[in-house]
């Protein structure tokens, strides 16, 4: 077993609700396997932006918009829900692992996962083209740094997402 990183010190504080973007392949990990999963460990991330995201900003609770990335259209397709504090992303030590990362010490484990919880598939997708149309969505992050595979969405910004996921096509 793994040493399990502290959990986040602002759970005490009652912060307000965060919001987030999370990418997963689709052939890999799509909204329809979390929905039958109902909640899953999300492993894998080796990017250390998105590493500091999980590990000190994040919070059981937070909504999470779930991006379908390295699809045709790529786009958001579901809402989950943090499910746990961050803990040692276990993939980083097995060599027989995707993720598998030969200068992680065990001592001081480099990467974490969080588990997510499925909330809804949305009723249509949001697809990229549809989010770079949208002037209310220019400051969003997906929109500015697309590489990083967990980001920060405003309040206004998902609330405008699931509003738009909630109209049908013809209204857009």
């Amino acid at each position: 077993m793994h040493p399990v990183v502290p959990p986040n010190r602002r759970c005490a504080t009652n912060a307000p609700m965060q919001y987030w973007l999370m990418k997963s392949e689709p052939g890999d990990y799509s909204i329809d396997d979390l929905e039958r999963d109902g909640t899953e460990h999300w492993d894998g991330i080796r990017n250390y932006q998105a590493r500091n995201i999980m590990r000190d900003q994040m919070q059981v609770g937070d909504r999470v918009l779930f991006y379908h990335s390295n699809a045709k259209p790529p786009g958001v397709v579901g809402v989950a829900e943090i499910a746990s504090g961050p803990y040692t992303d276990h993939s980083q030590f097995d060599p027989q692992a995707k993720y598998f990362d030969p200068k992680s010490d065990p001592q001081e484990p480099r990467w974490i996962m969080v588990d997510v919880k499925f909330v809804e598939k949305l009723p249509r997708m949001v697809s990229l083209p549809e989010l770079r149309g949208c002037p209310e969505l220019t400051d969003m992050v997906l929109l500015n740094r697309s590489r990083l595979s967990v980001q920060p969405v405003t309040q206004e910004q998902y609330a405008y997402i699931l509003d738009r996921a909630r109209e049908p096509a013809d209204e857009r």
